[in-house]
C-alpha cells in the first residue's frame, strides 16, 4: 500500500512539477490550511492564506492571486458571498475560484458555479484531484490572458491601419483635386491647338497626330483623376469602375503610345500577339489602360535596356480574356512573386539593378484592385535570368 501511495504521489508531482503562479487558500480550519499550503508549495506554487472571507477580500487589494481555493462554510461571510463580492469587483472578477466544500447537495454546487466559480472539490479531498484541477484552471487562465493580450494587440493594429488608411485616402483626394485643374487647363490648350492647326500654320510645329495623341493621353489622365475623386473618403480600397464594351487592342495601343518616350529611351522592343477576331471586353478602358501601363513601365524600369516585351491577348478556357505582358529580363524567384501584389511590397530587382525609379510599391497593388473590381484575377510567374510573365483576365462583353 505504501509503495502504491508513493507511486501516486510521484506521478502527481511529475504531472504538476511545472506549475507556476500564486494561489490564495481561504479556510477557517488550521489543519486544512496546513495540508493545502504544504501540498501546493511542494509543486512550486506561491501560497497566500486567509481564514475568513473578509480577510481574503482585503488581501486581493494588495496582491492579485492567479487562483483562489475558497471554503464554503466559514465564520462571518460564507464562501458564496465572498465569491459574489470578488466577482463584482472589476479588479478581481477574472480570478478563477475553486470551491472547497463538504456539501454534497447538487443545488449547492450549482449555486457556486452560478456565482462565477470555475470548479469545486469536496472534502475530504484527494490531493491528486486538487492539484490536477488547479493545474487545469491555471492553464486556462494563462491562455485567456494570452488571448486577451493578442486581441488587444490586434485591435491596436487595426486602429492604426484604419488611421493610416484614412490619412492615405485624404492624401489621394487632395492630390487628385490639385491635379485636376492643371490637366483640365492642358486639355483646353490642346483642344485649341488641334482646332487651329493647319498645314499652312507656321506657328504650329507639332503635327496634328501628335496633338491628338497628347489630347487622348490628357483625357485618360483626367478620367483617372476623376476616378480618385469618386472613391469613398472612408474606404481606401474603394474603386468605382464604369464598364463599357471595348476592344482590347485599342486599350493596349493607348498604353503603348503613352509610354513611347520611355520605351524609345530604353530601346525596348515591343511585340504584339493579339488573337484575331477577339470579342469586345466589358471593361473600364481607363483603368485597364492603367494596368497595362503599370505592367509595361515596371518591366522597362526594373530591367536593363534593350528589353524584349511580348504583349498578348486571347480567350482562355473559361471564356475570359487572358492578357499577358511577358519580358526576357532578370526575372524573379517564386518567393519574390508570392507577395508582389500586396500593398507596399516591392521586388528586389529594382535595388539590384540600381535603376532610377521612384516606387512606393503601389503599382501592382493597384493593378490587382482594378482587375478584381472587373471580376478578373491577376498573377505572375518568373524565372531568374529568364524573364517574367504577368497575366490577368477580364470578362468579355
Amino acid at each position: 500500500m505504501r509503495d502504491r501511495l508513493s507511486s501516486v504521489t510521484e506521478d502527481t508531482s511529475n504531472l504538476c512539477q511545472d506549475l507556476q503562479g500564486c494561489v490564495l487558500v481561504v479556510d477557517d480550519n488550521p489543519t486544512n490550511l496546513s495540508v493545502l499550503v504544504n501540498l501546493l508549495r511542494d509543486v512550486g506554487l506561491r501560497v497566500l492564506v486567509a481564514t475568513d472571507g473578509e480577510s481574503a477580500i482585503d488581501q486581493t487589494q494588495y496582491v492579485k492571486p492567479d487562483l483562489i481555493l475558497l471554503d464554503v462554510m466559514m465564520p462571518g461571510i460564507d464562501g458564496f458571498e465572498t465569491c459574489q463580492r470578488l466577482k463584482a469587483n472589476a479588479e478581481t472578477s477574472k480570478i478563477p475560484i475553486i470551491f472547497m466544500t463538504a456539501l454534497s447537495e447538487t443545488v449547492d454546487k450549482v449555486r457556486g458555479l452560478s456565482l462565477g466559480a470555475v470548479d469545486y472539490v469536496t472534502k475530504p479531498f484527494e490531493h491528486e484531484e486538487v492539484l490536477v484541477r488547479i493545474r487545469t484552471h491555471l492553464t486556462i487562465a494563462k491562455q485567456r490572458q494570452t488571448i486577451e493580450l493578442q486581441n488587444f494587440d490586434l485591435q491596436t493594429e487595426i486602429s492604426d491601419r484604419k488611421r493610416a488608411e484614412e490619412a492615405l485616402t485624404i492624401f489621394l483626394h487632395a492630390v487628385s483635386h490639385d491635379l485636376r485643374n492643371p490637366v483640365t487647363g492642358l486639355l483646353m490648350v490642346l483642344d485649341n491647338l488641334s482646332q487651329t492647326a493647319t498645314s499652312l500654320d507656321a506657328n504650329i510645329v507639332l503635327p496634328r497626330s501628335t496633338l491628338e495623341r497628347m489630347r487622348q493621353s490628357g483625357d485618360r489622365q483626367l478620367a483617372l483623376i476623376n476616378s480618385l475623386l469618386e472613391s469613398h473618403v472612408n474606404d481606401v480600397h474603394g474603386l468605382i469602375i464604369h464598364p463599357q464594351p471595348a476592344m482590347i487592342t485599342d486599350i493596349i495601343q493607348a498604353a503603348i503610345a503613352d509610354l513611347q518616350p520611355l520605351s524609345e529611351k530604353e530601346e525596348t522592343e515591343i511585340n504584339l500577339q493579339i488573337s484575331p477576331n477577339l470579342p469586345l471586353v466589358l471593361t473600364d478602358a481607363t483603368h485597364i489602360c492603367r494596368v497595362f501601363q503599370n505592367l509595361i513601365s515596371n518591366a522597362i524600369k526594373h530591367n536593363p535596356p534593350n528589353l524584349k516585351l511580348i504583349i498578348s491577348a486571347e480567350l482562355n478556357s473559361e471564356n475570359m480574356m487572358l492578357c499577358e505582358v511577358a519580358d526576357n529580363g532578370v526575372g524573379m524567384t517564386s518567393e519574390q512573386s508570392e507577395h508582389l501584389f500586396e500593398l507596399y511590397v516591392q521586388g528586389k530587382t529594382q535595388n539590384q539593378l540600381n535603376r532610377r525609379s521612384l516606387s512606393l510599391g503601389l503599382g501592382l497593388y493597384i493593378c490587382r484592385q482594378i482587375v478584381q473590381a472587373h471580376g478578373g484575377v491577376i498573377g505572375v510567374t518568373g524565372e531568374v535570368n529568364v524573364g517574367s510573365r504577368f497575366w490577368f483576365t477580364l470578362p468579355i462583353s
